[in-house]
């Protein structure tokens, strides 16, 4: 399905995660953000950056691993991203739906 973000046609999965990530550009994580009733912060950008570029490098992600990478740790991934926190930074930043997303 195609919805209008950020002045731009962005293709979304019936679950709502952008499908093609070179649509993605700032602009459009802040709408995103703003639908997910978050006010992202430059530490939020710099979680959402992390799981762009483990994307890219093609690592799974999962909360526990993002808990360990150094960047974020369990606790604060949940202050940032409270409600489903993985889905919801995942959507954000753009990338697929994570497999350990349920």
């Amino acid at each position: 399905m195609e919805k209008m973000i950020a002045g731009k046609s962005i293709s979304f999965n019936e679950e709502g995660f952008m499908t093609n990530f070179s649509q993605w550009d700032k602009s459009v994580g802040e709408e995103l953000a703003k639908e997910n009733e978050i006010n992202l912060t430059p530490r939020h950008w710099e979680v959402l950056t992390f799981i762009q570029d483990e994307v890219k490098n093609e690592k799974a992600l999962s909360i526990r691993m993002i808990g360990k990478s150094g960047v974020v740790d369990i606790k604060e991934f949940y202050a940032l991203f409270p409600n489903a926190p993985l889905k919801t930074a995942t959507k954000i930043a753009g990338v697929p739906k994570p497999a350990s997303c349920i």
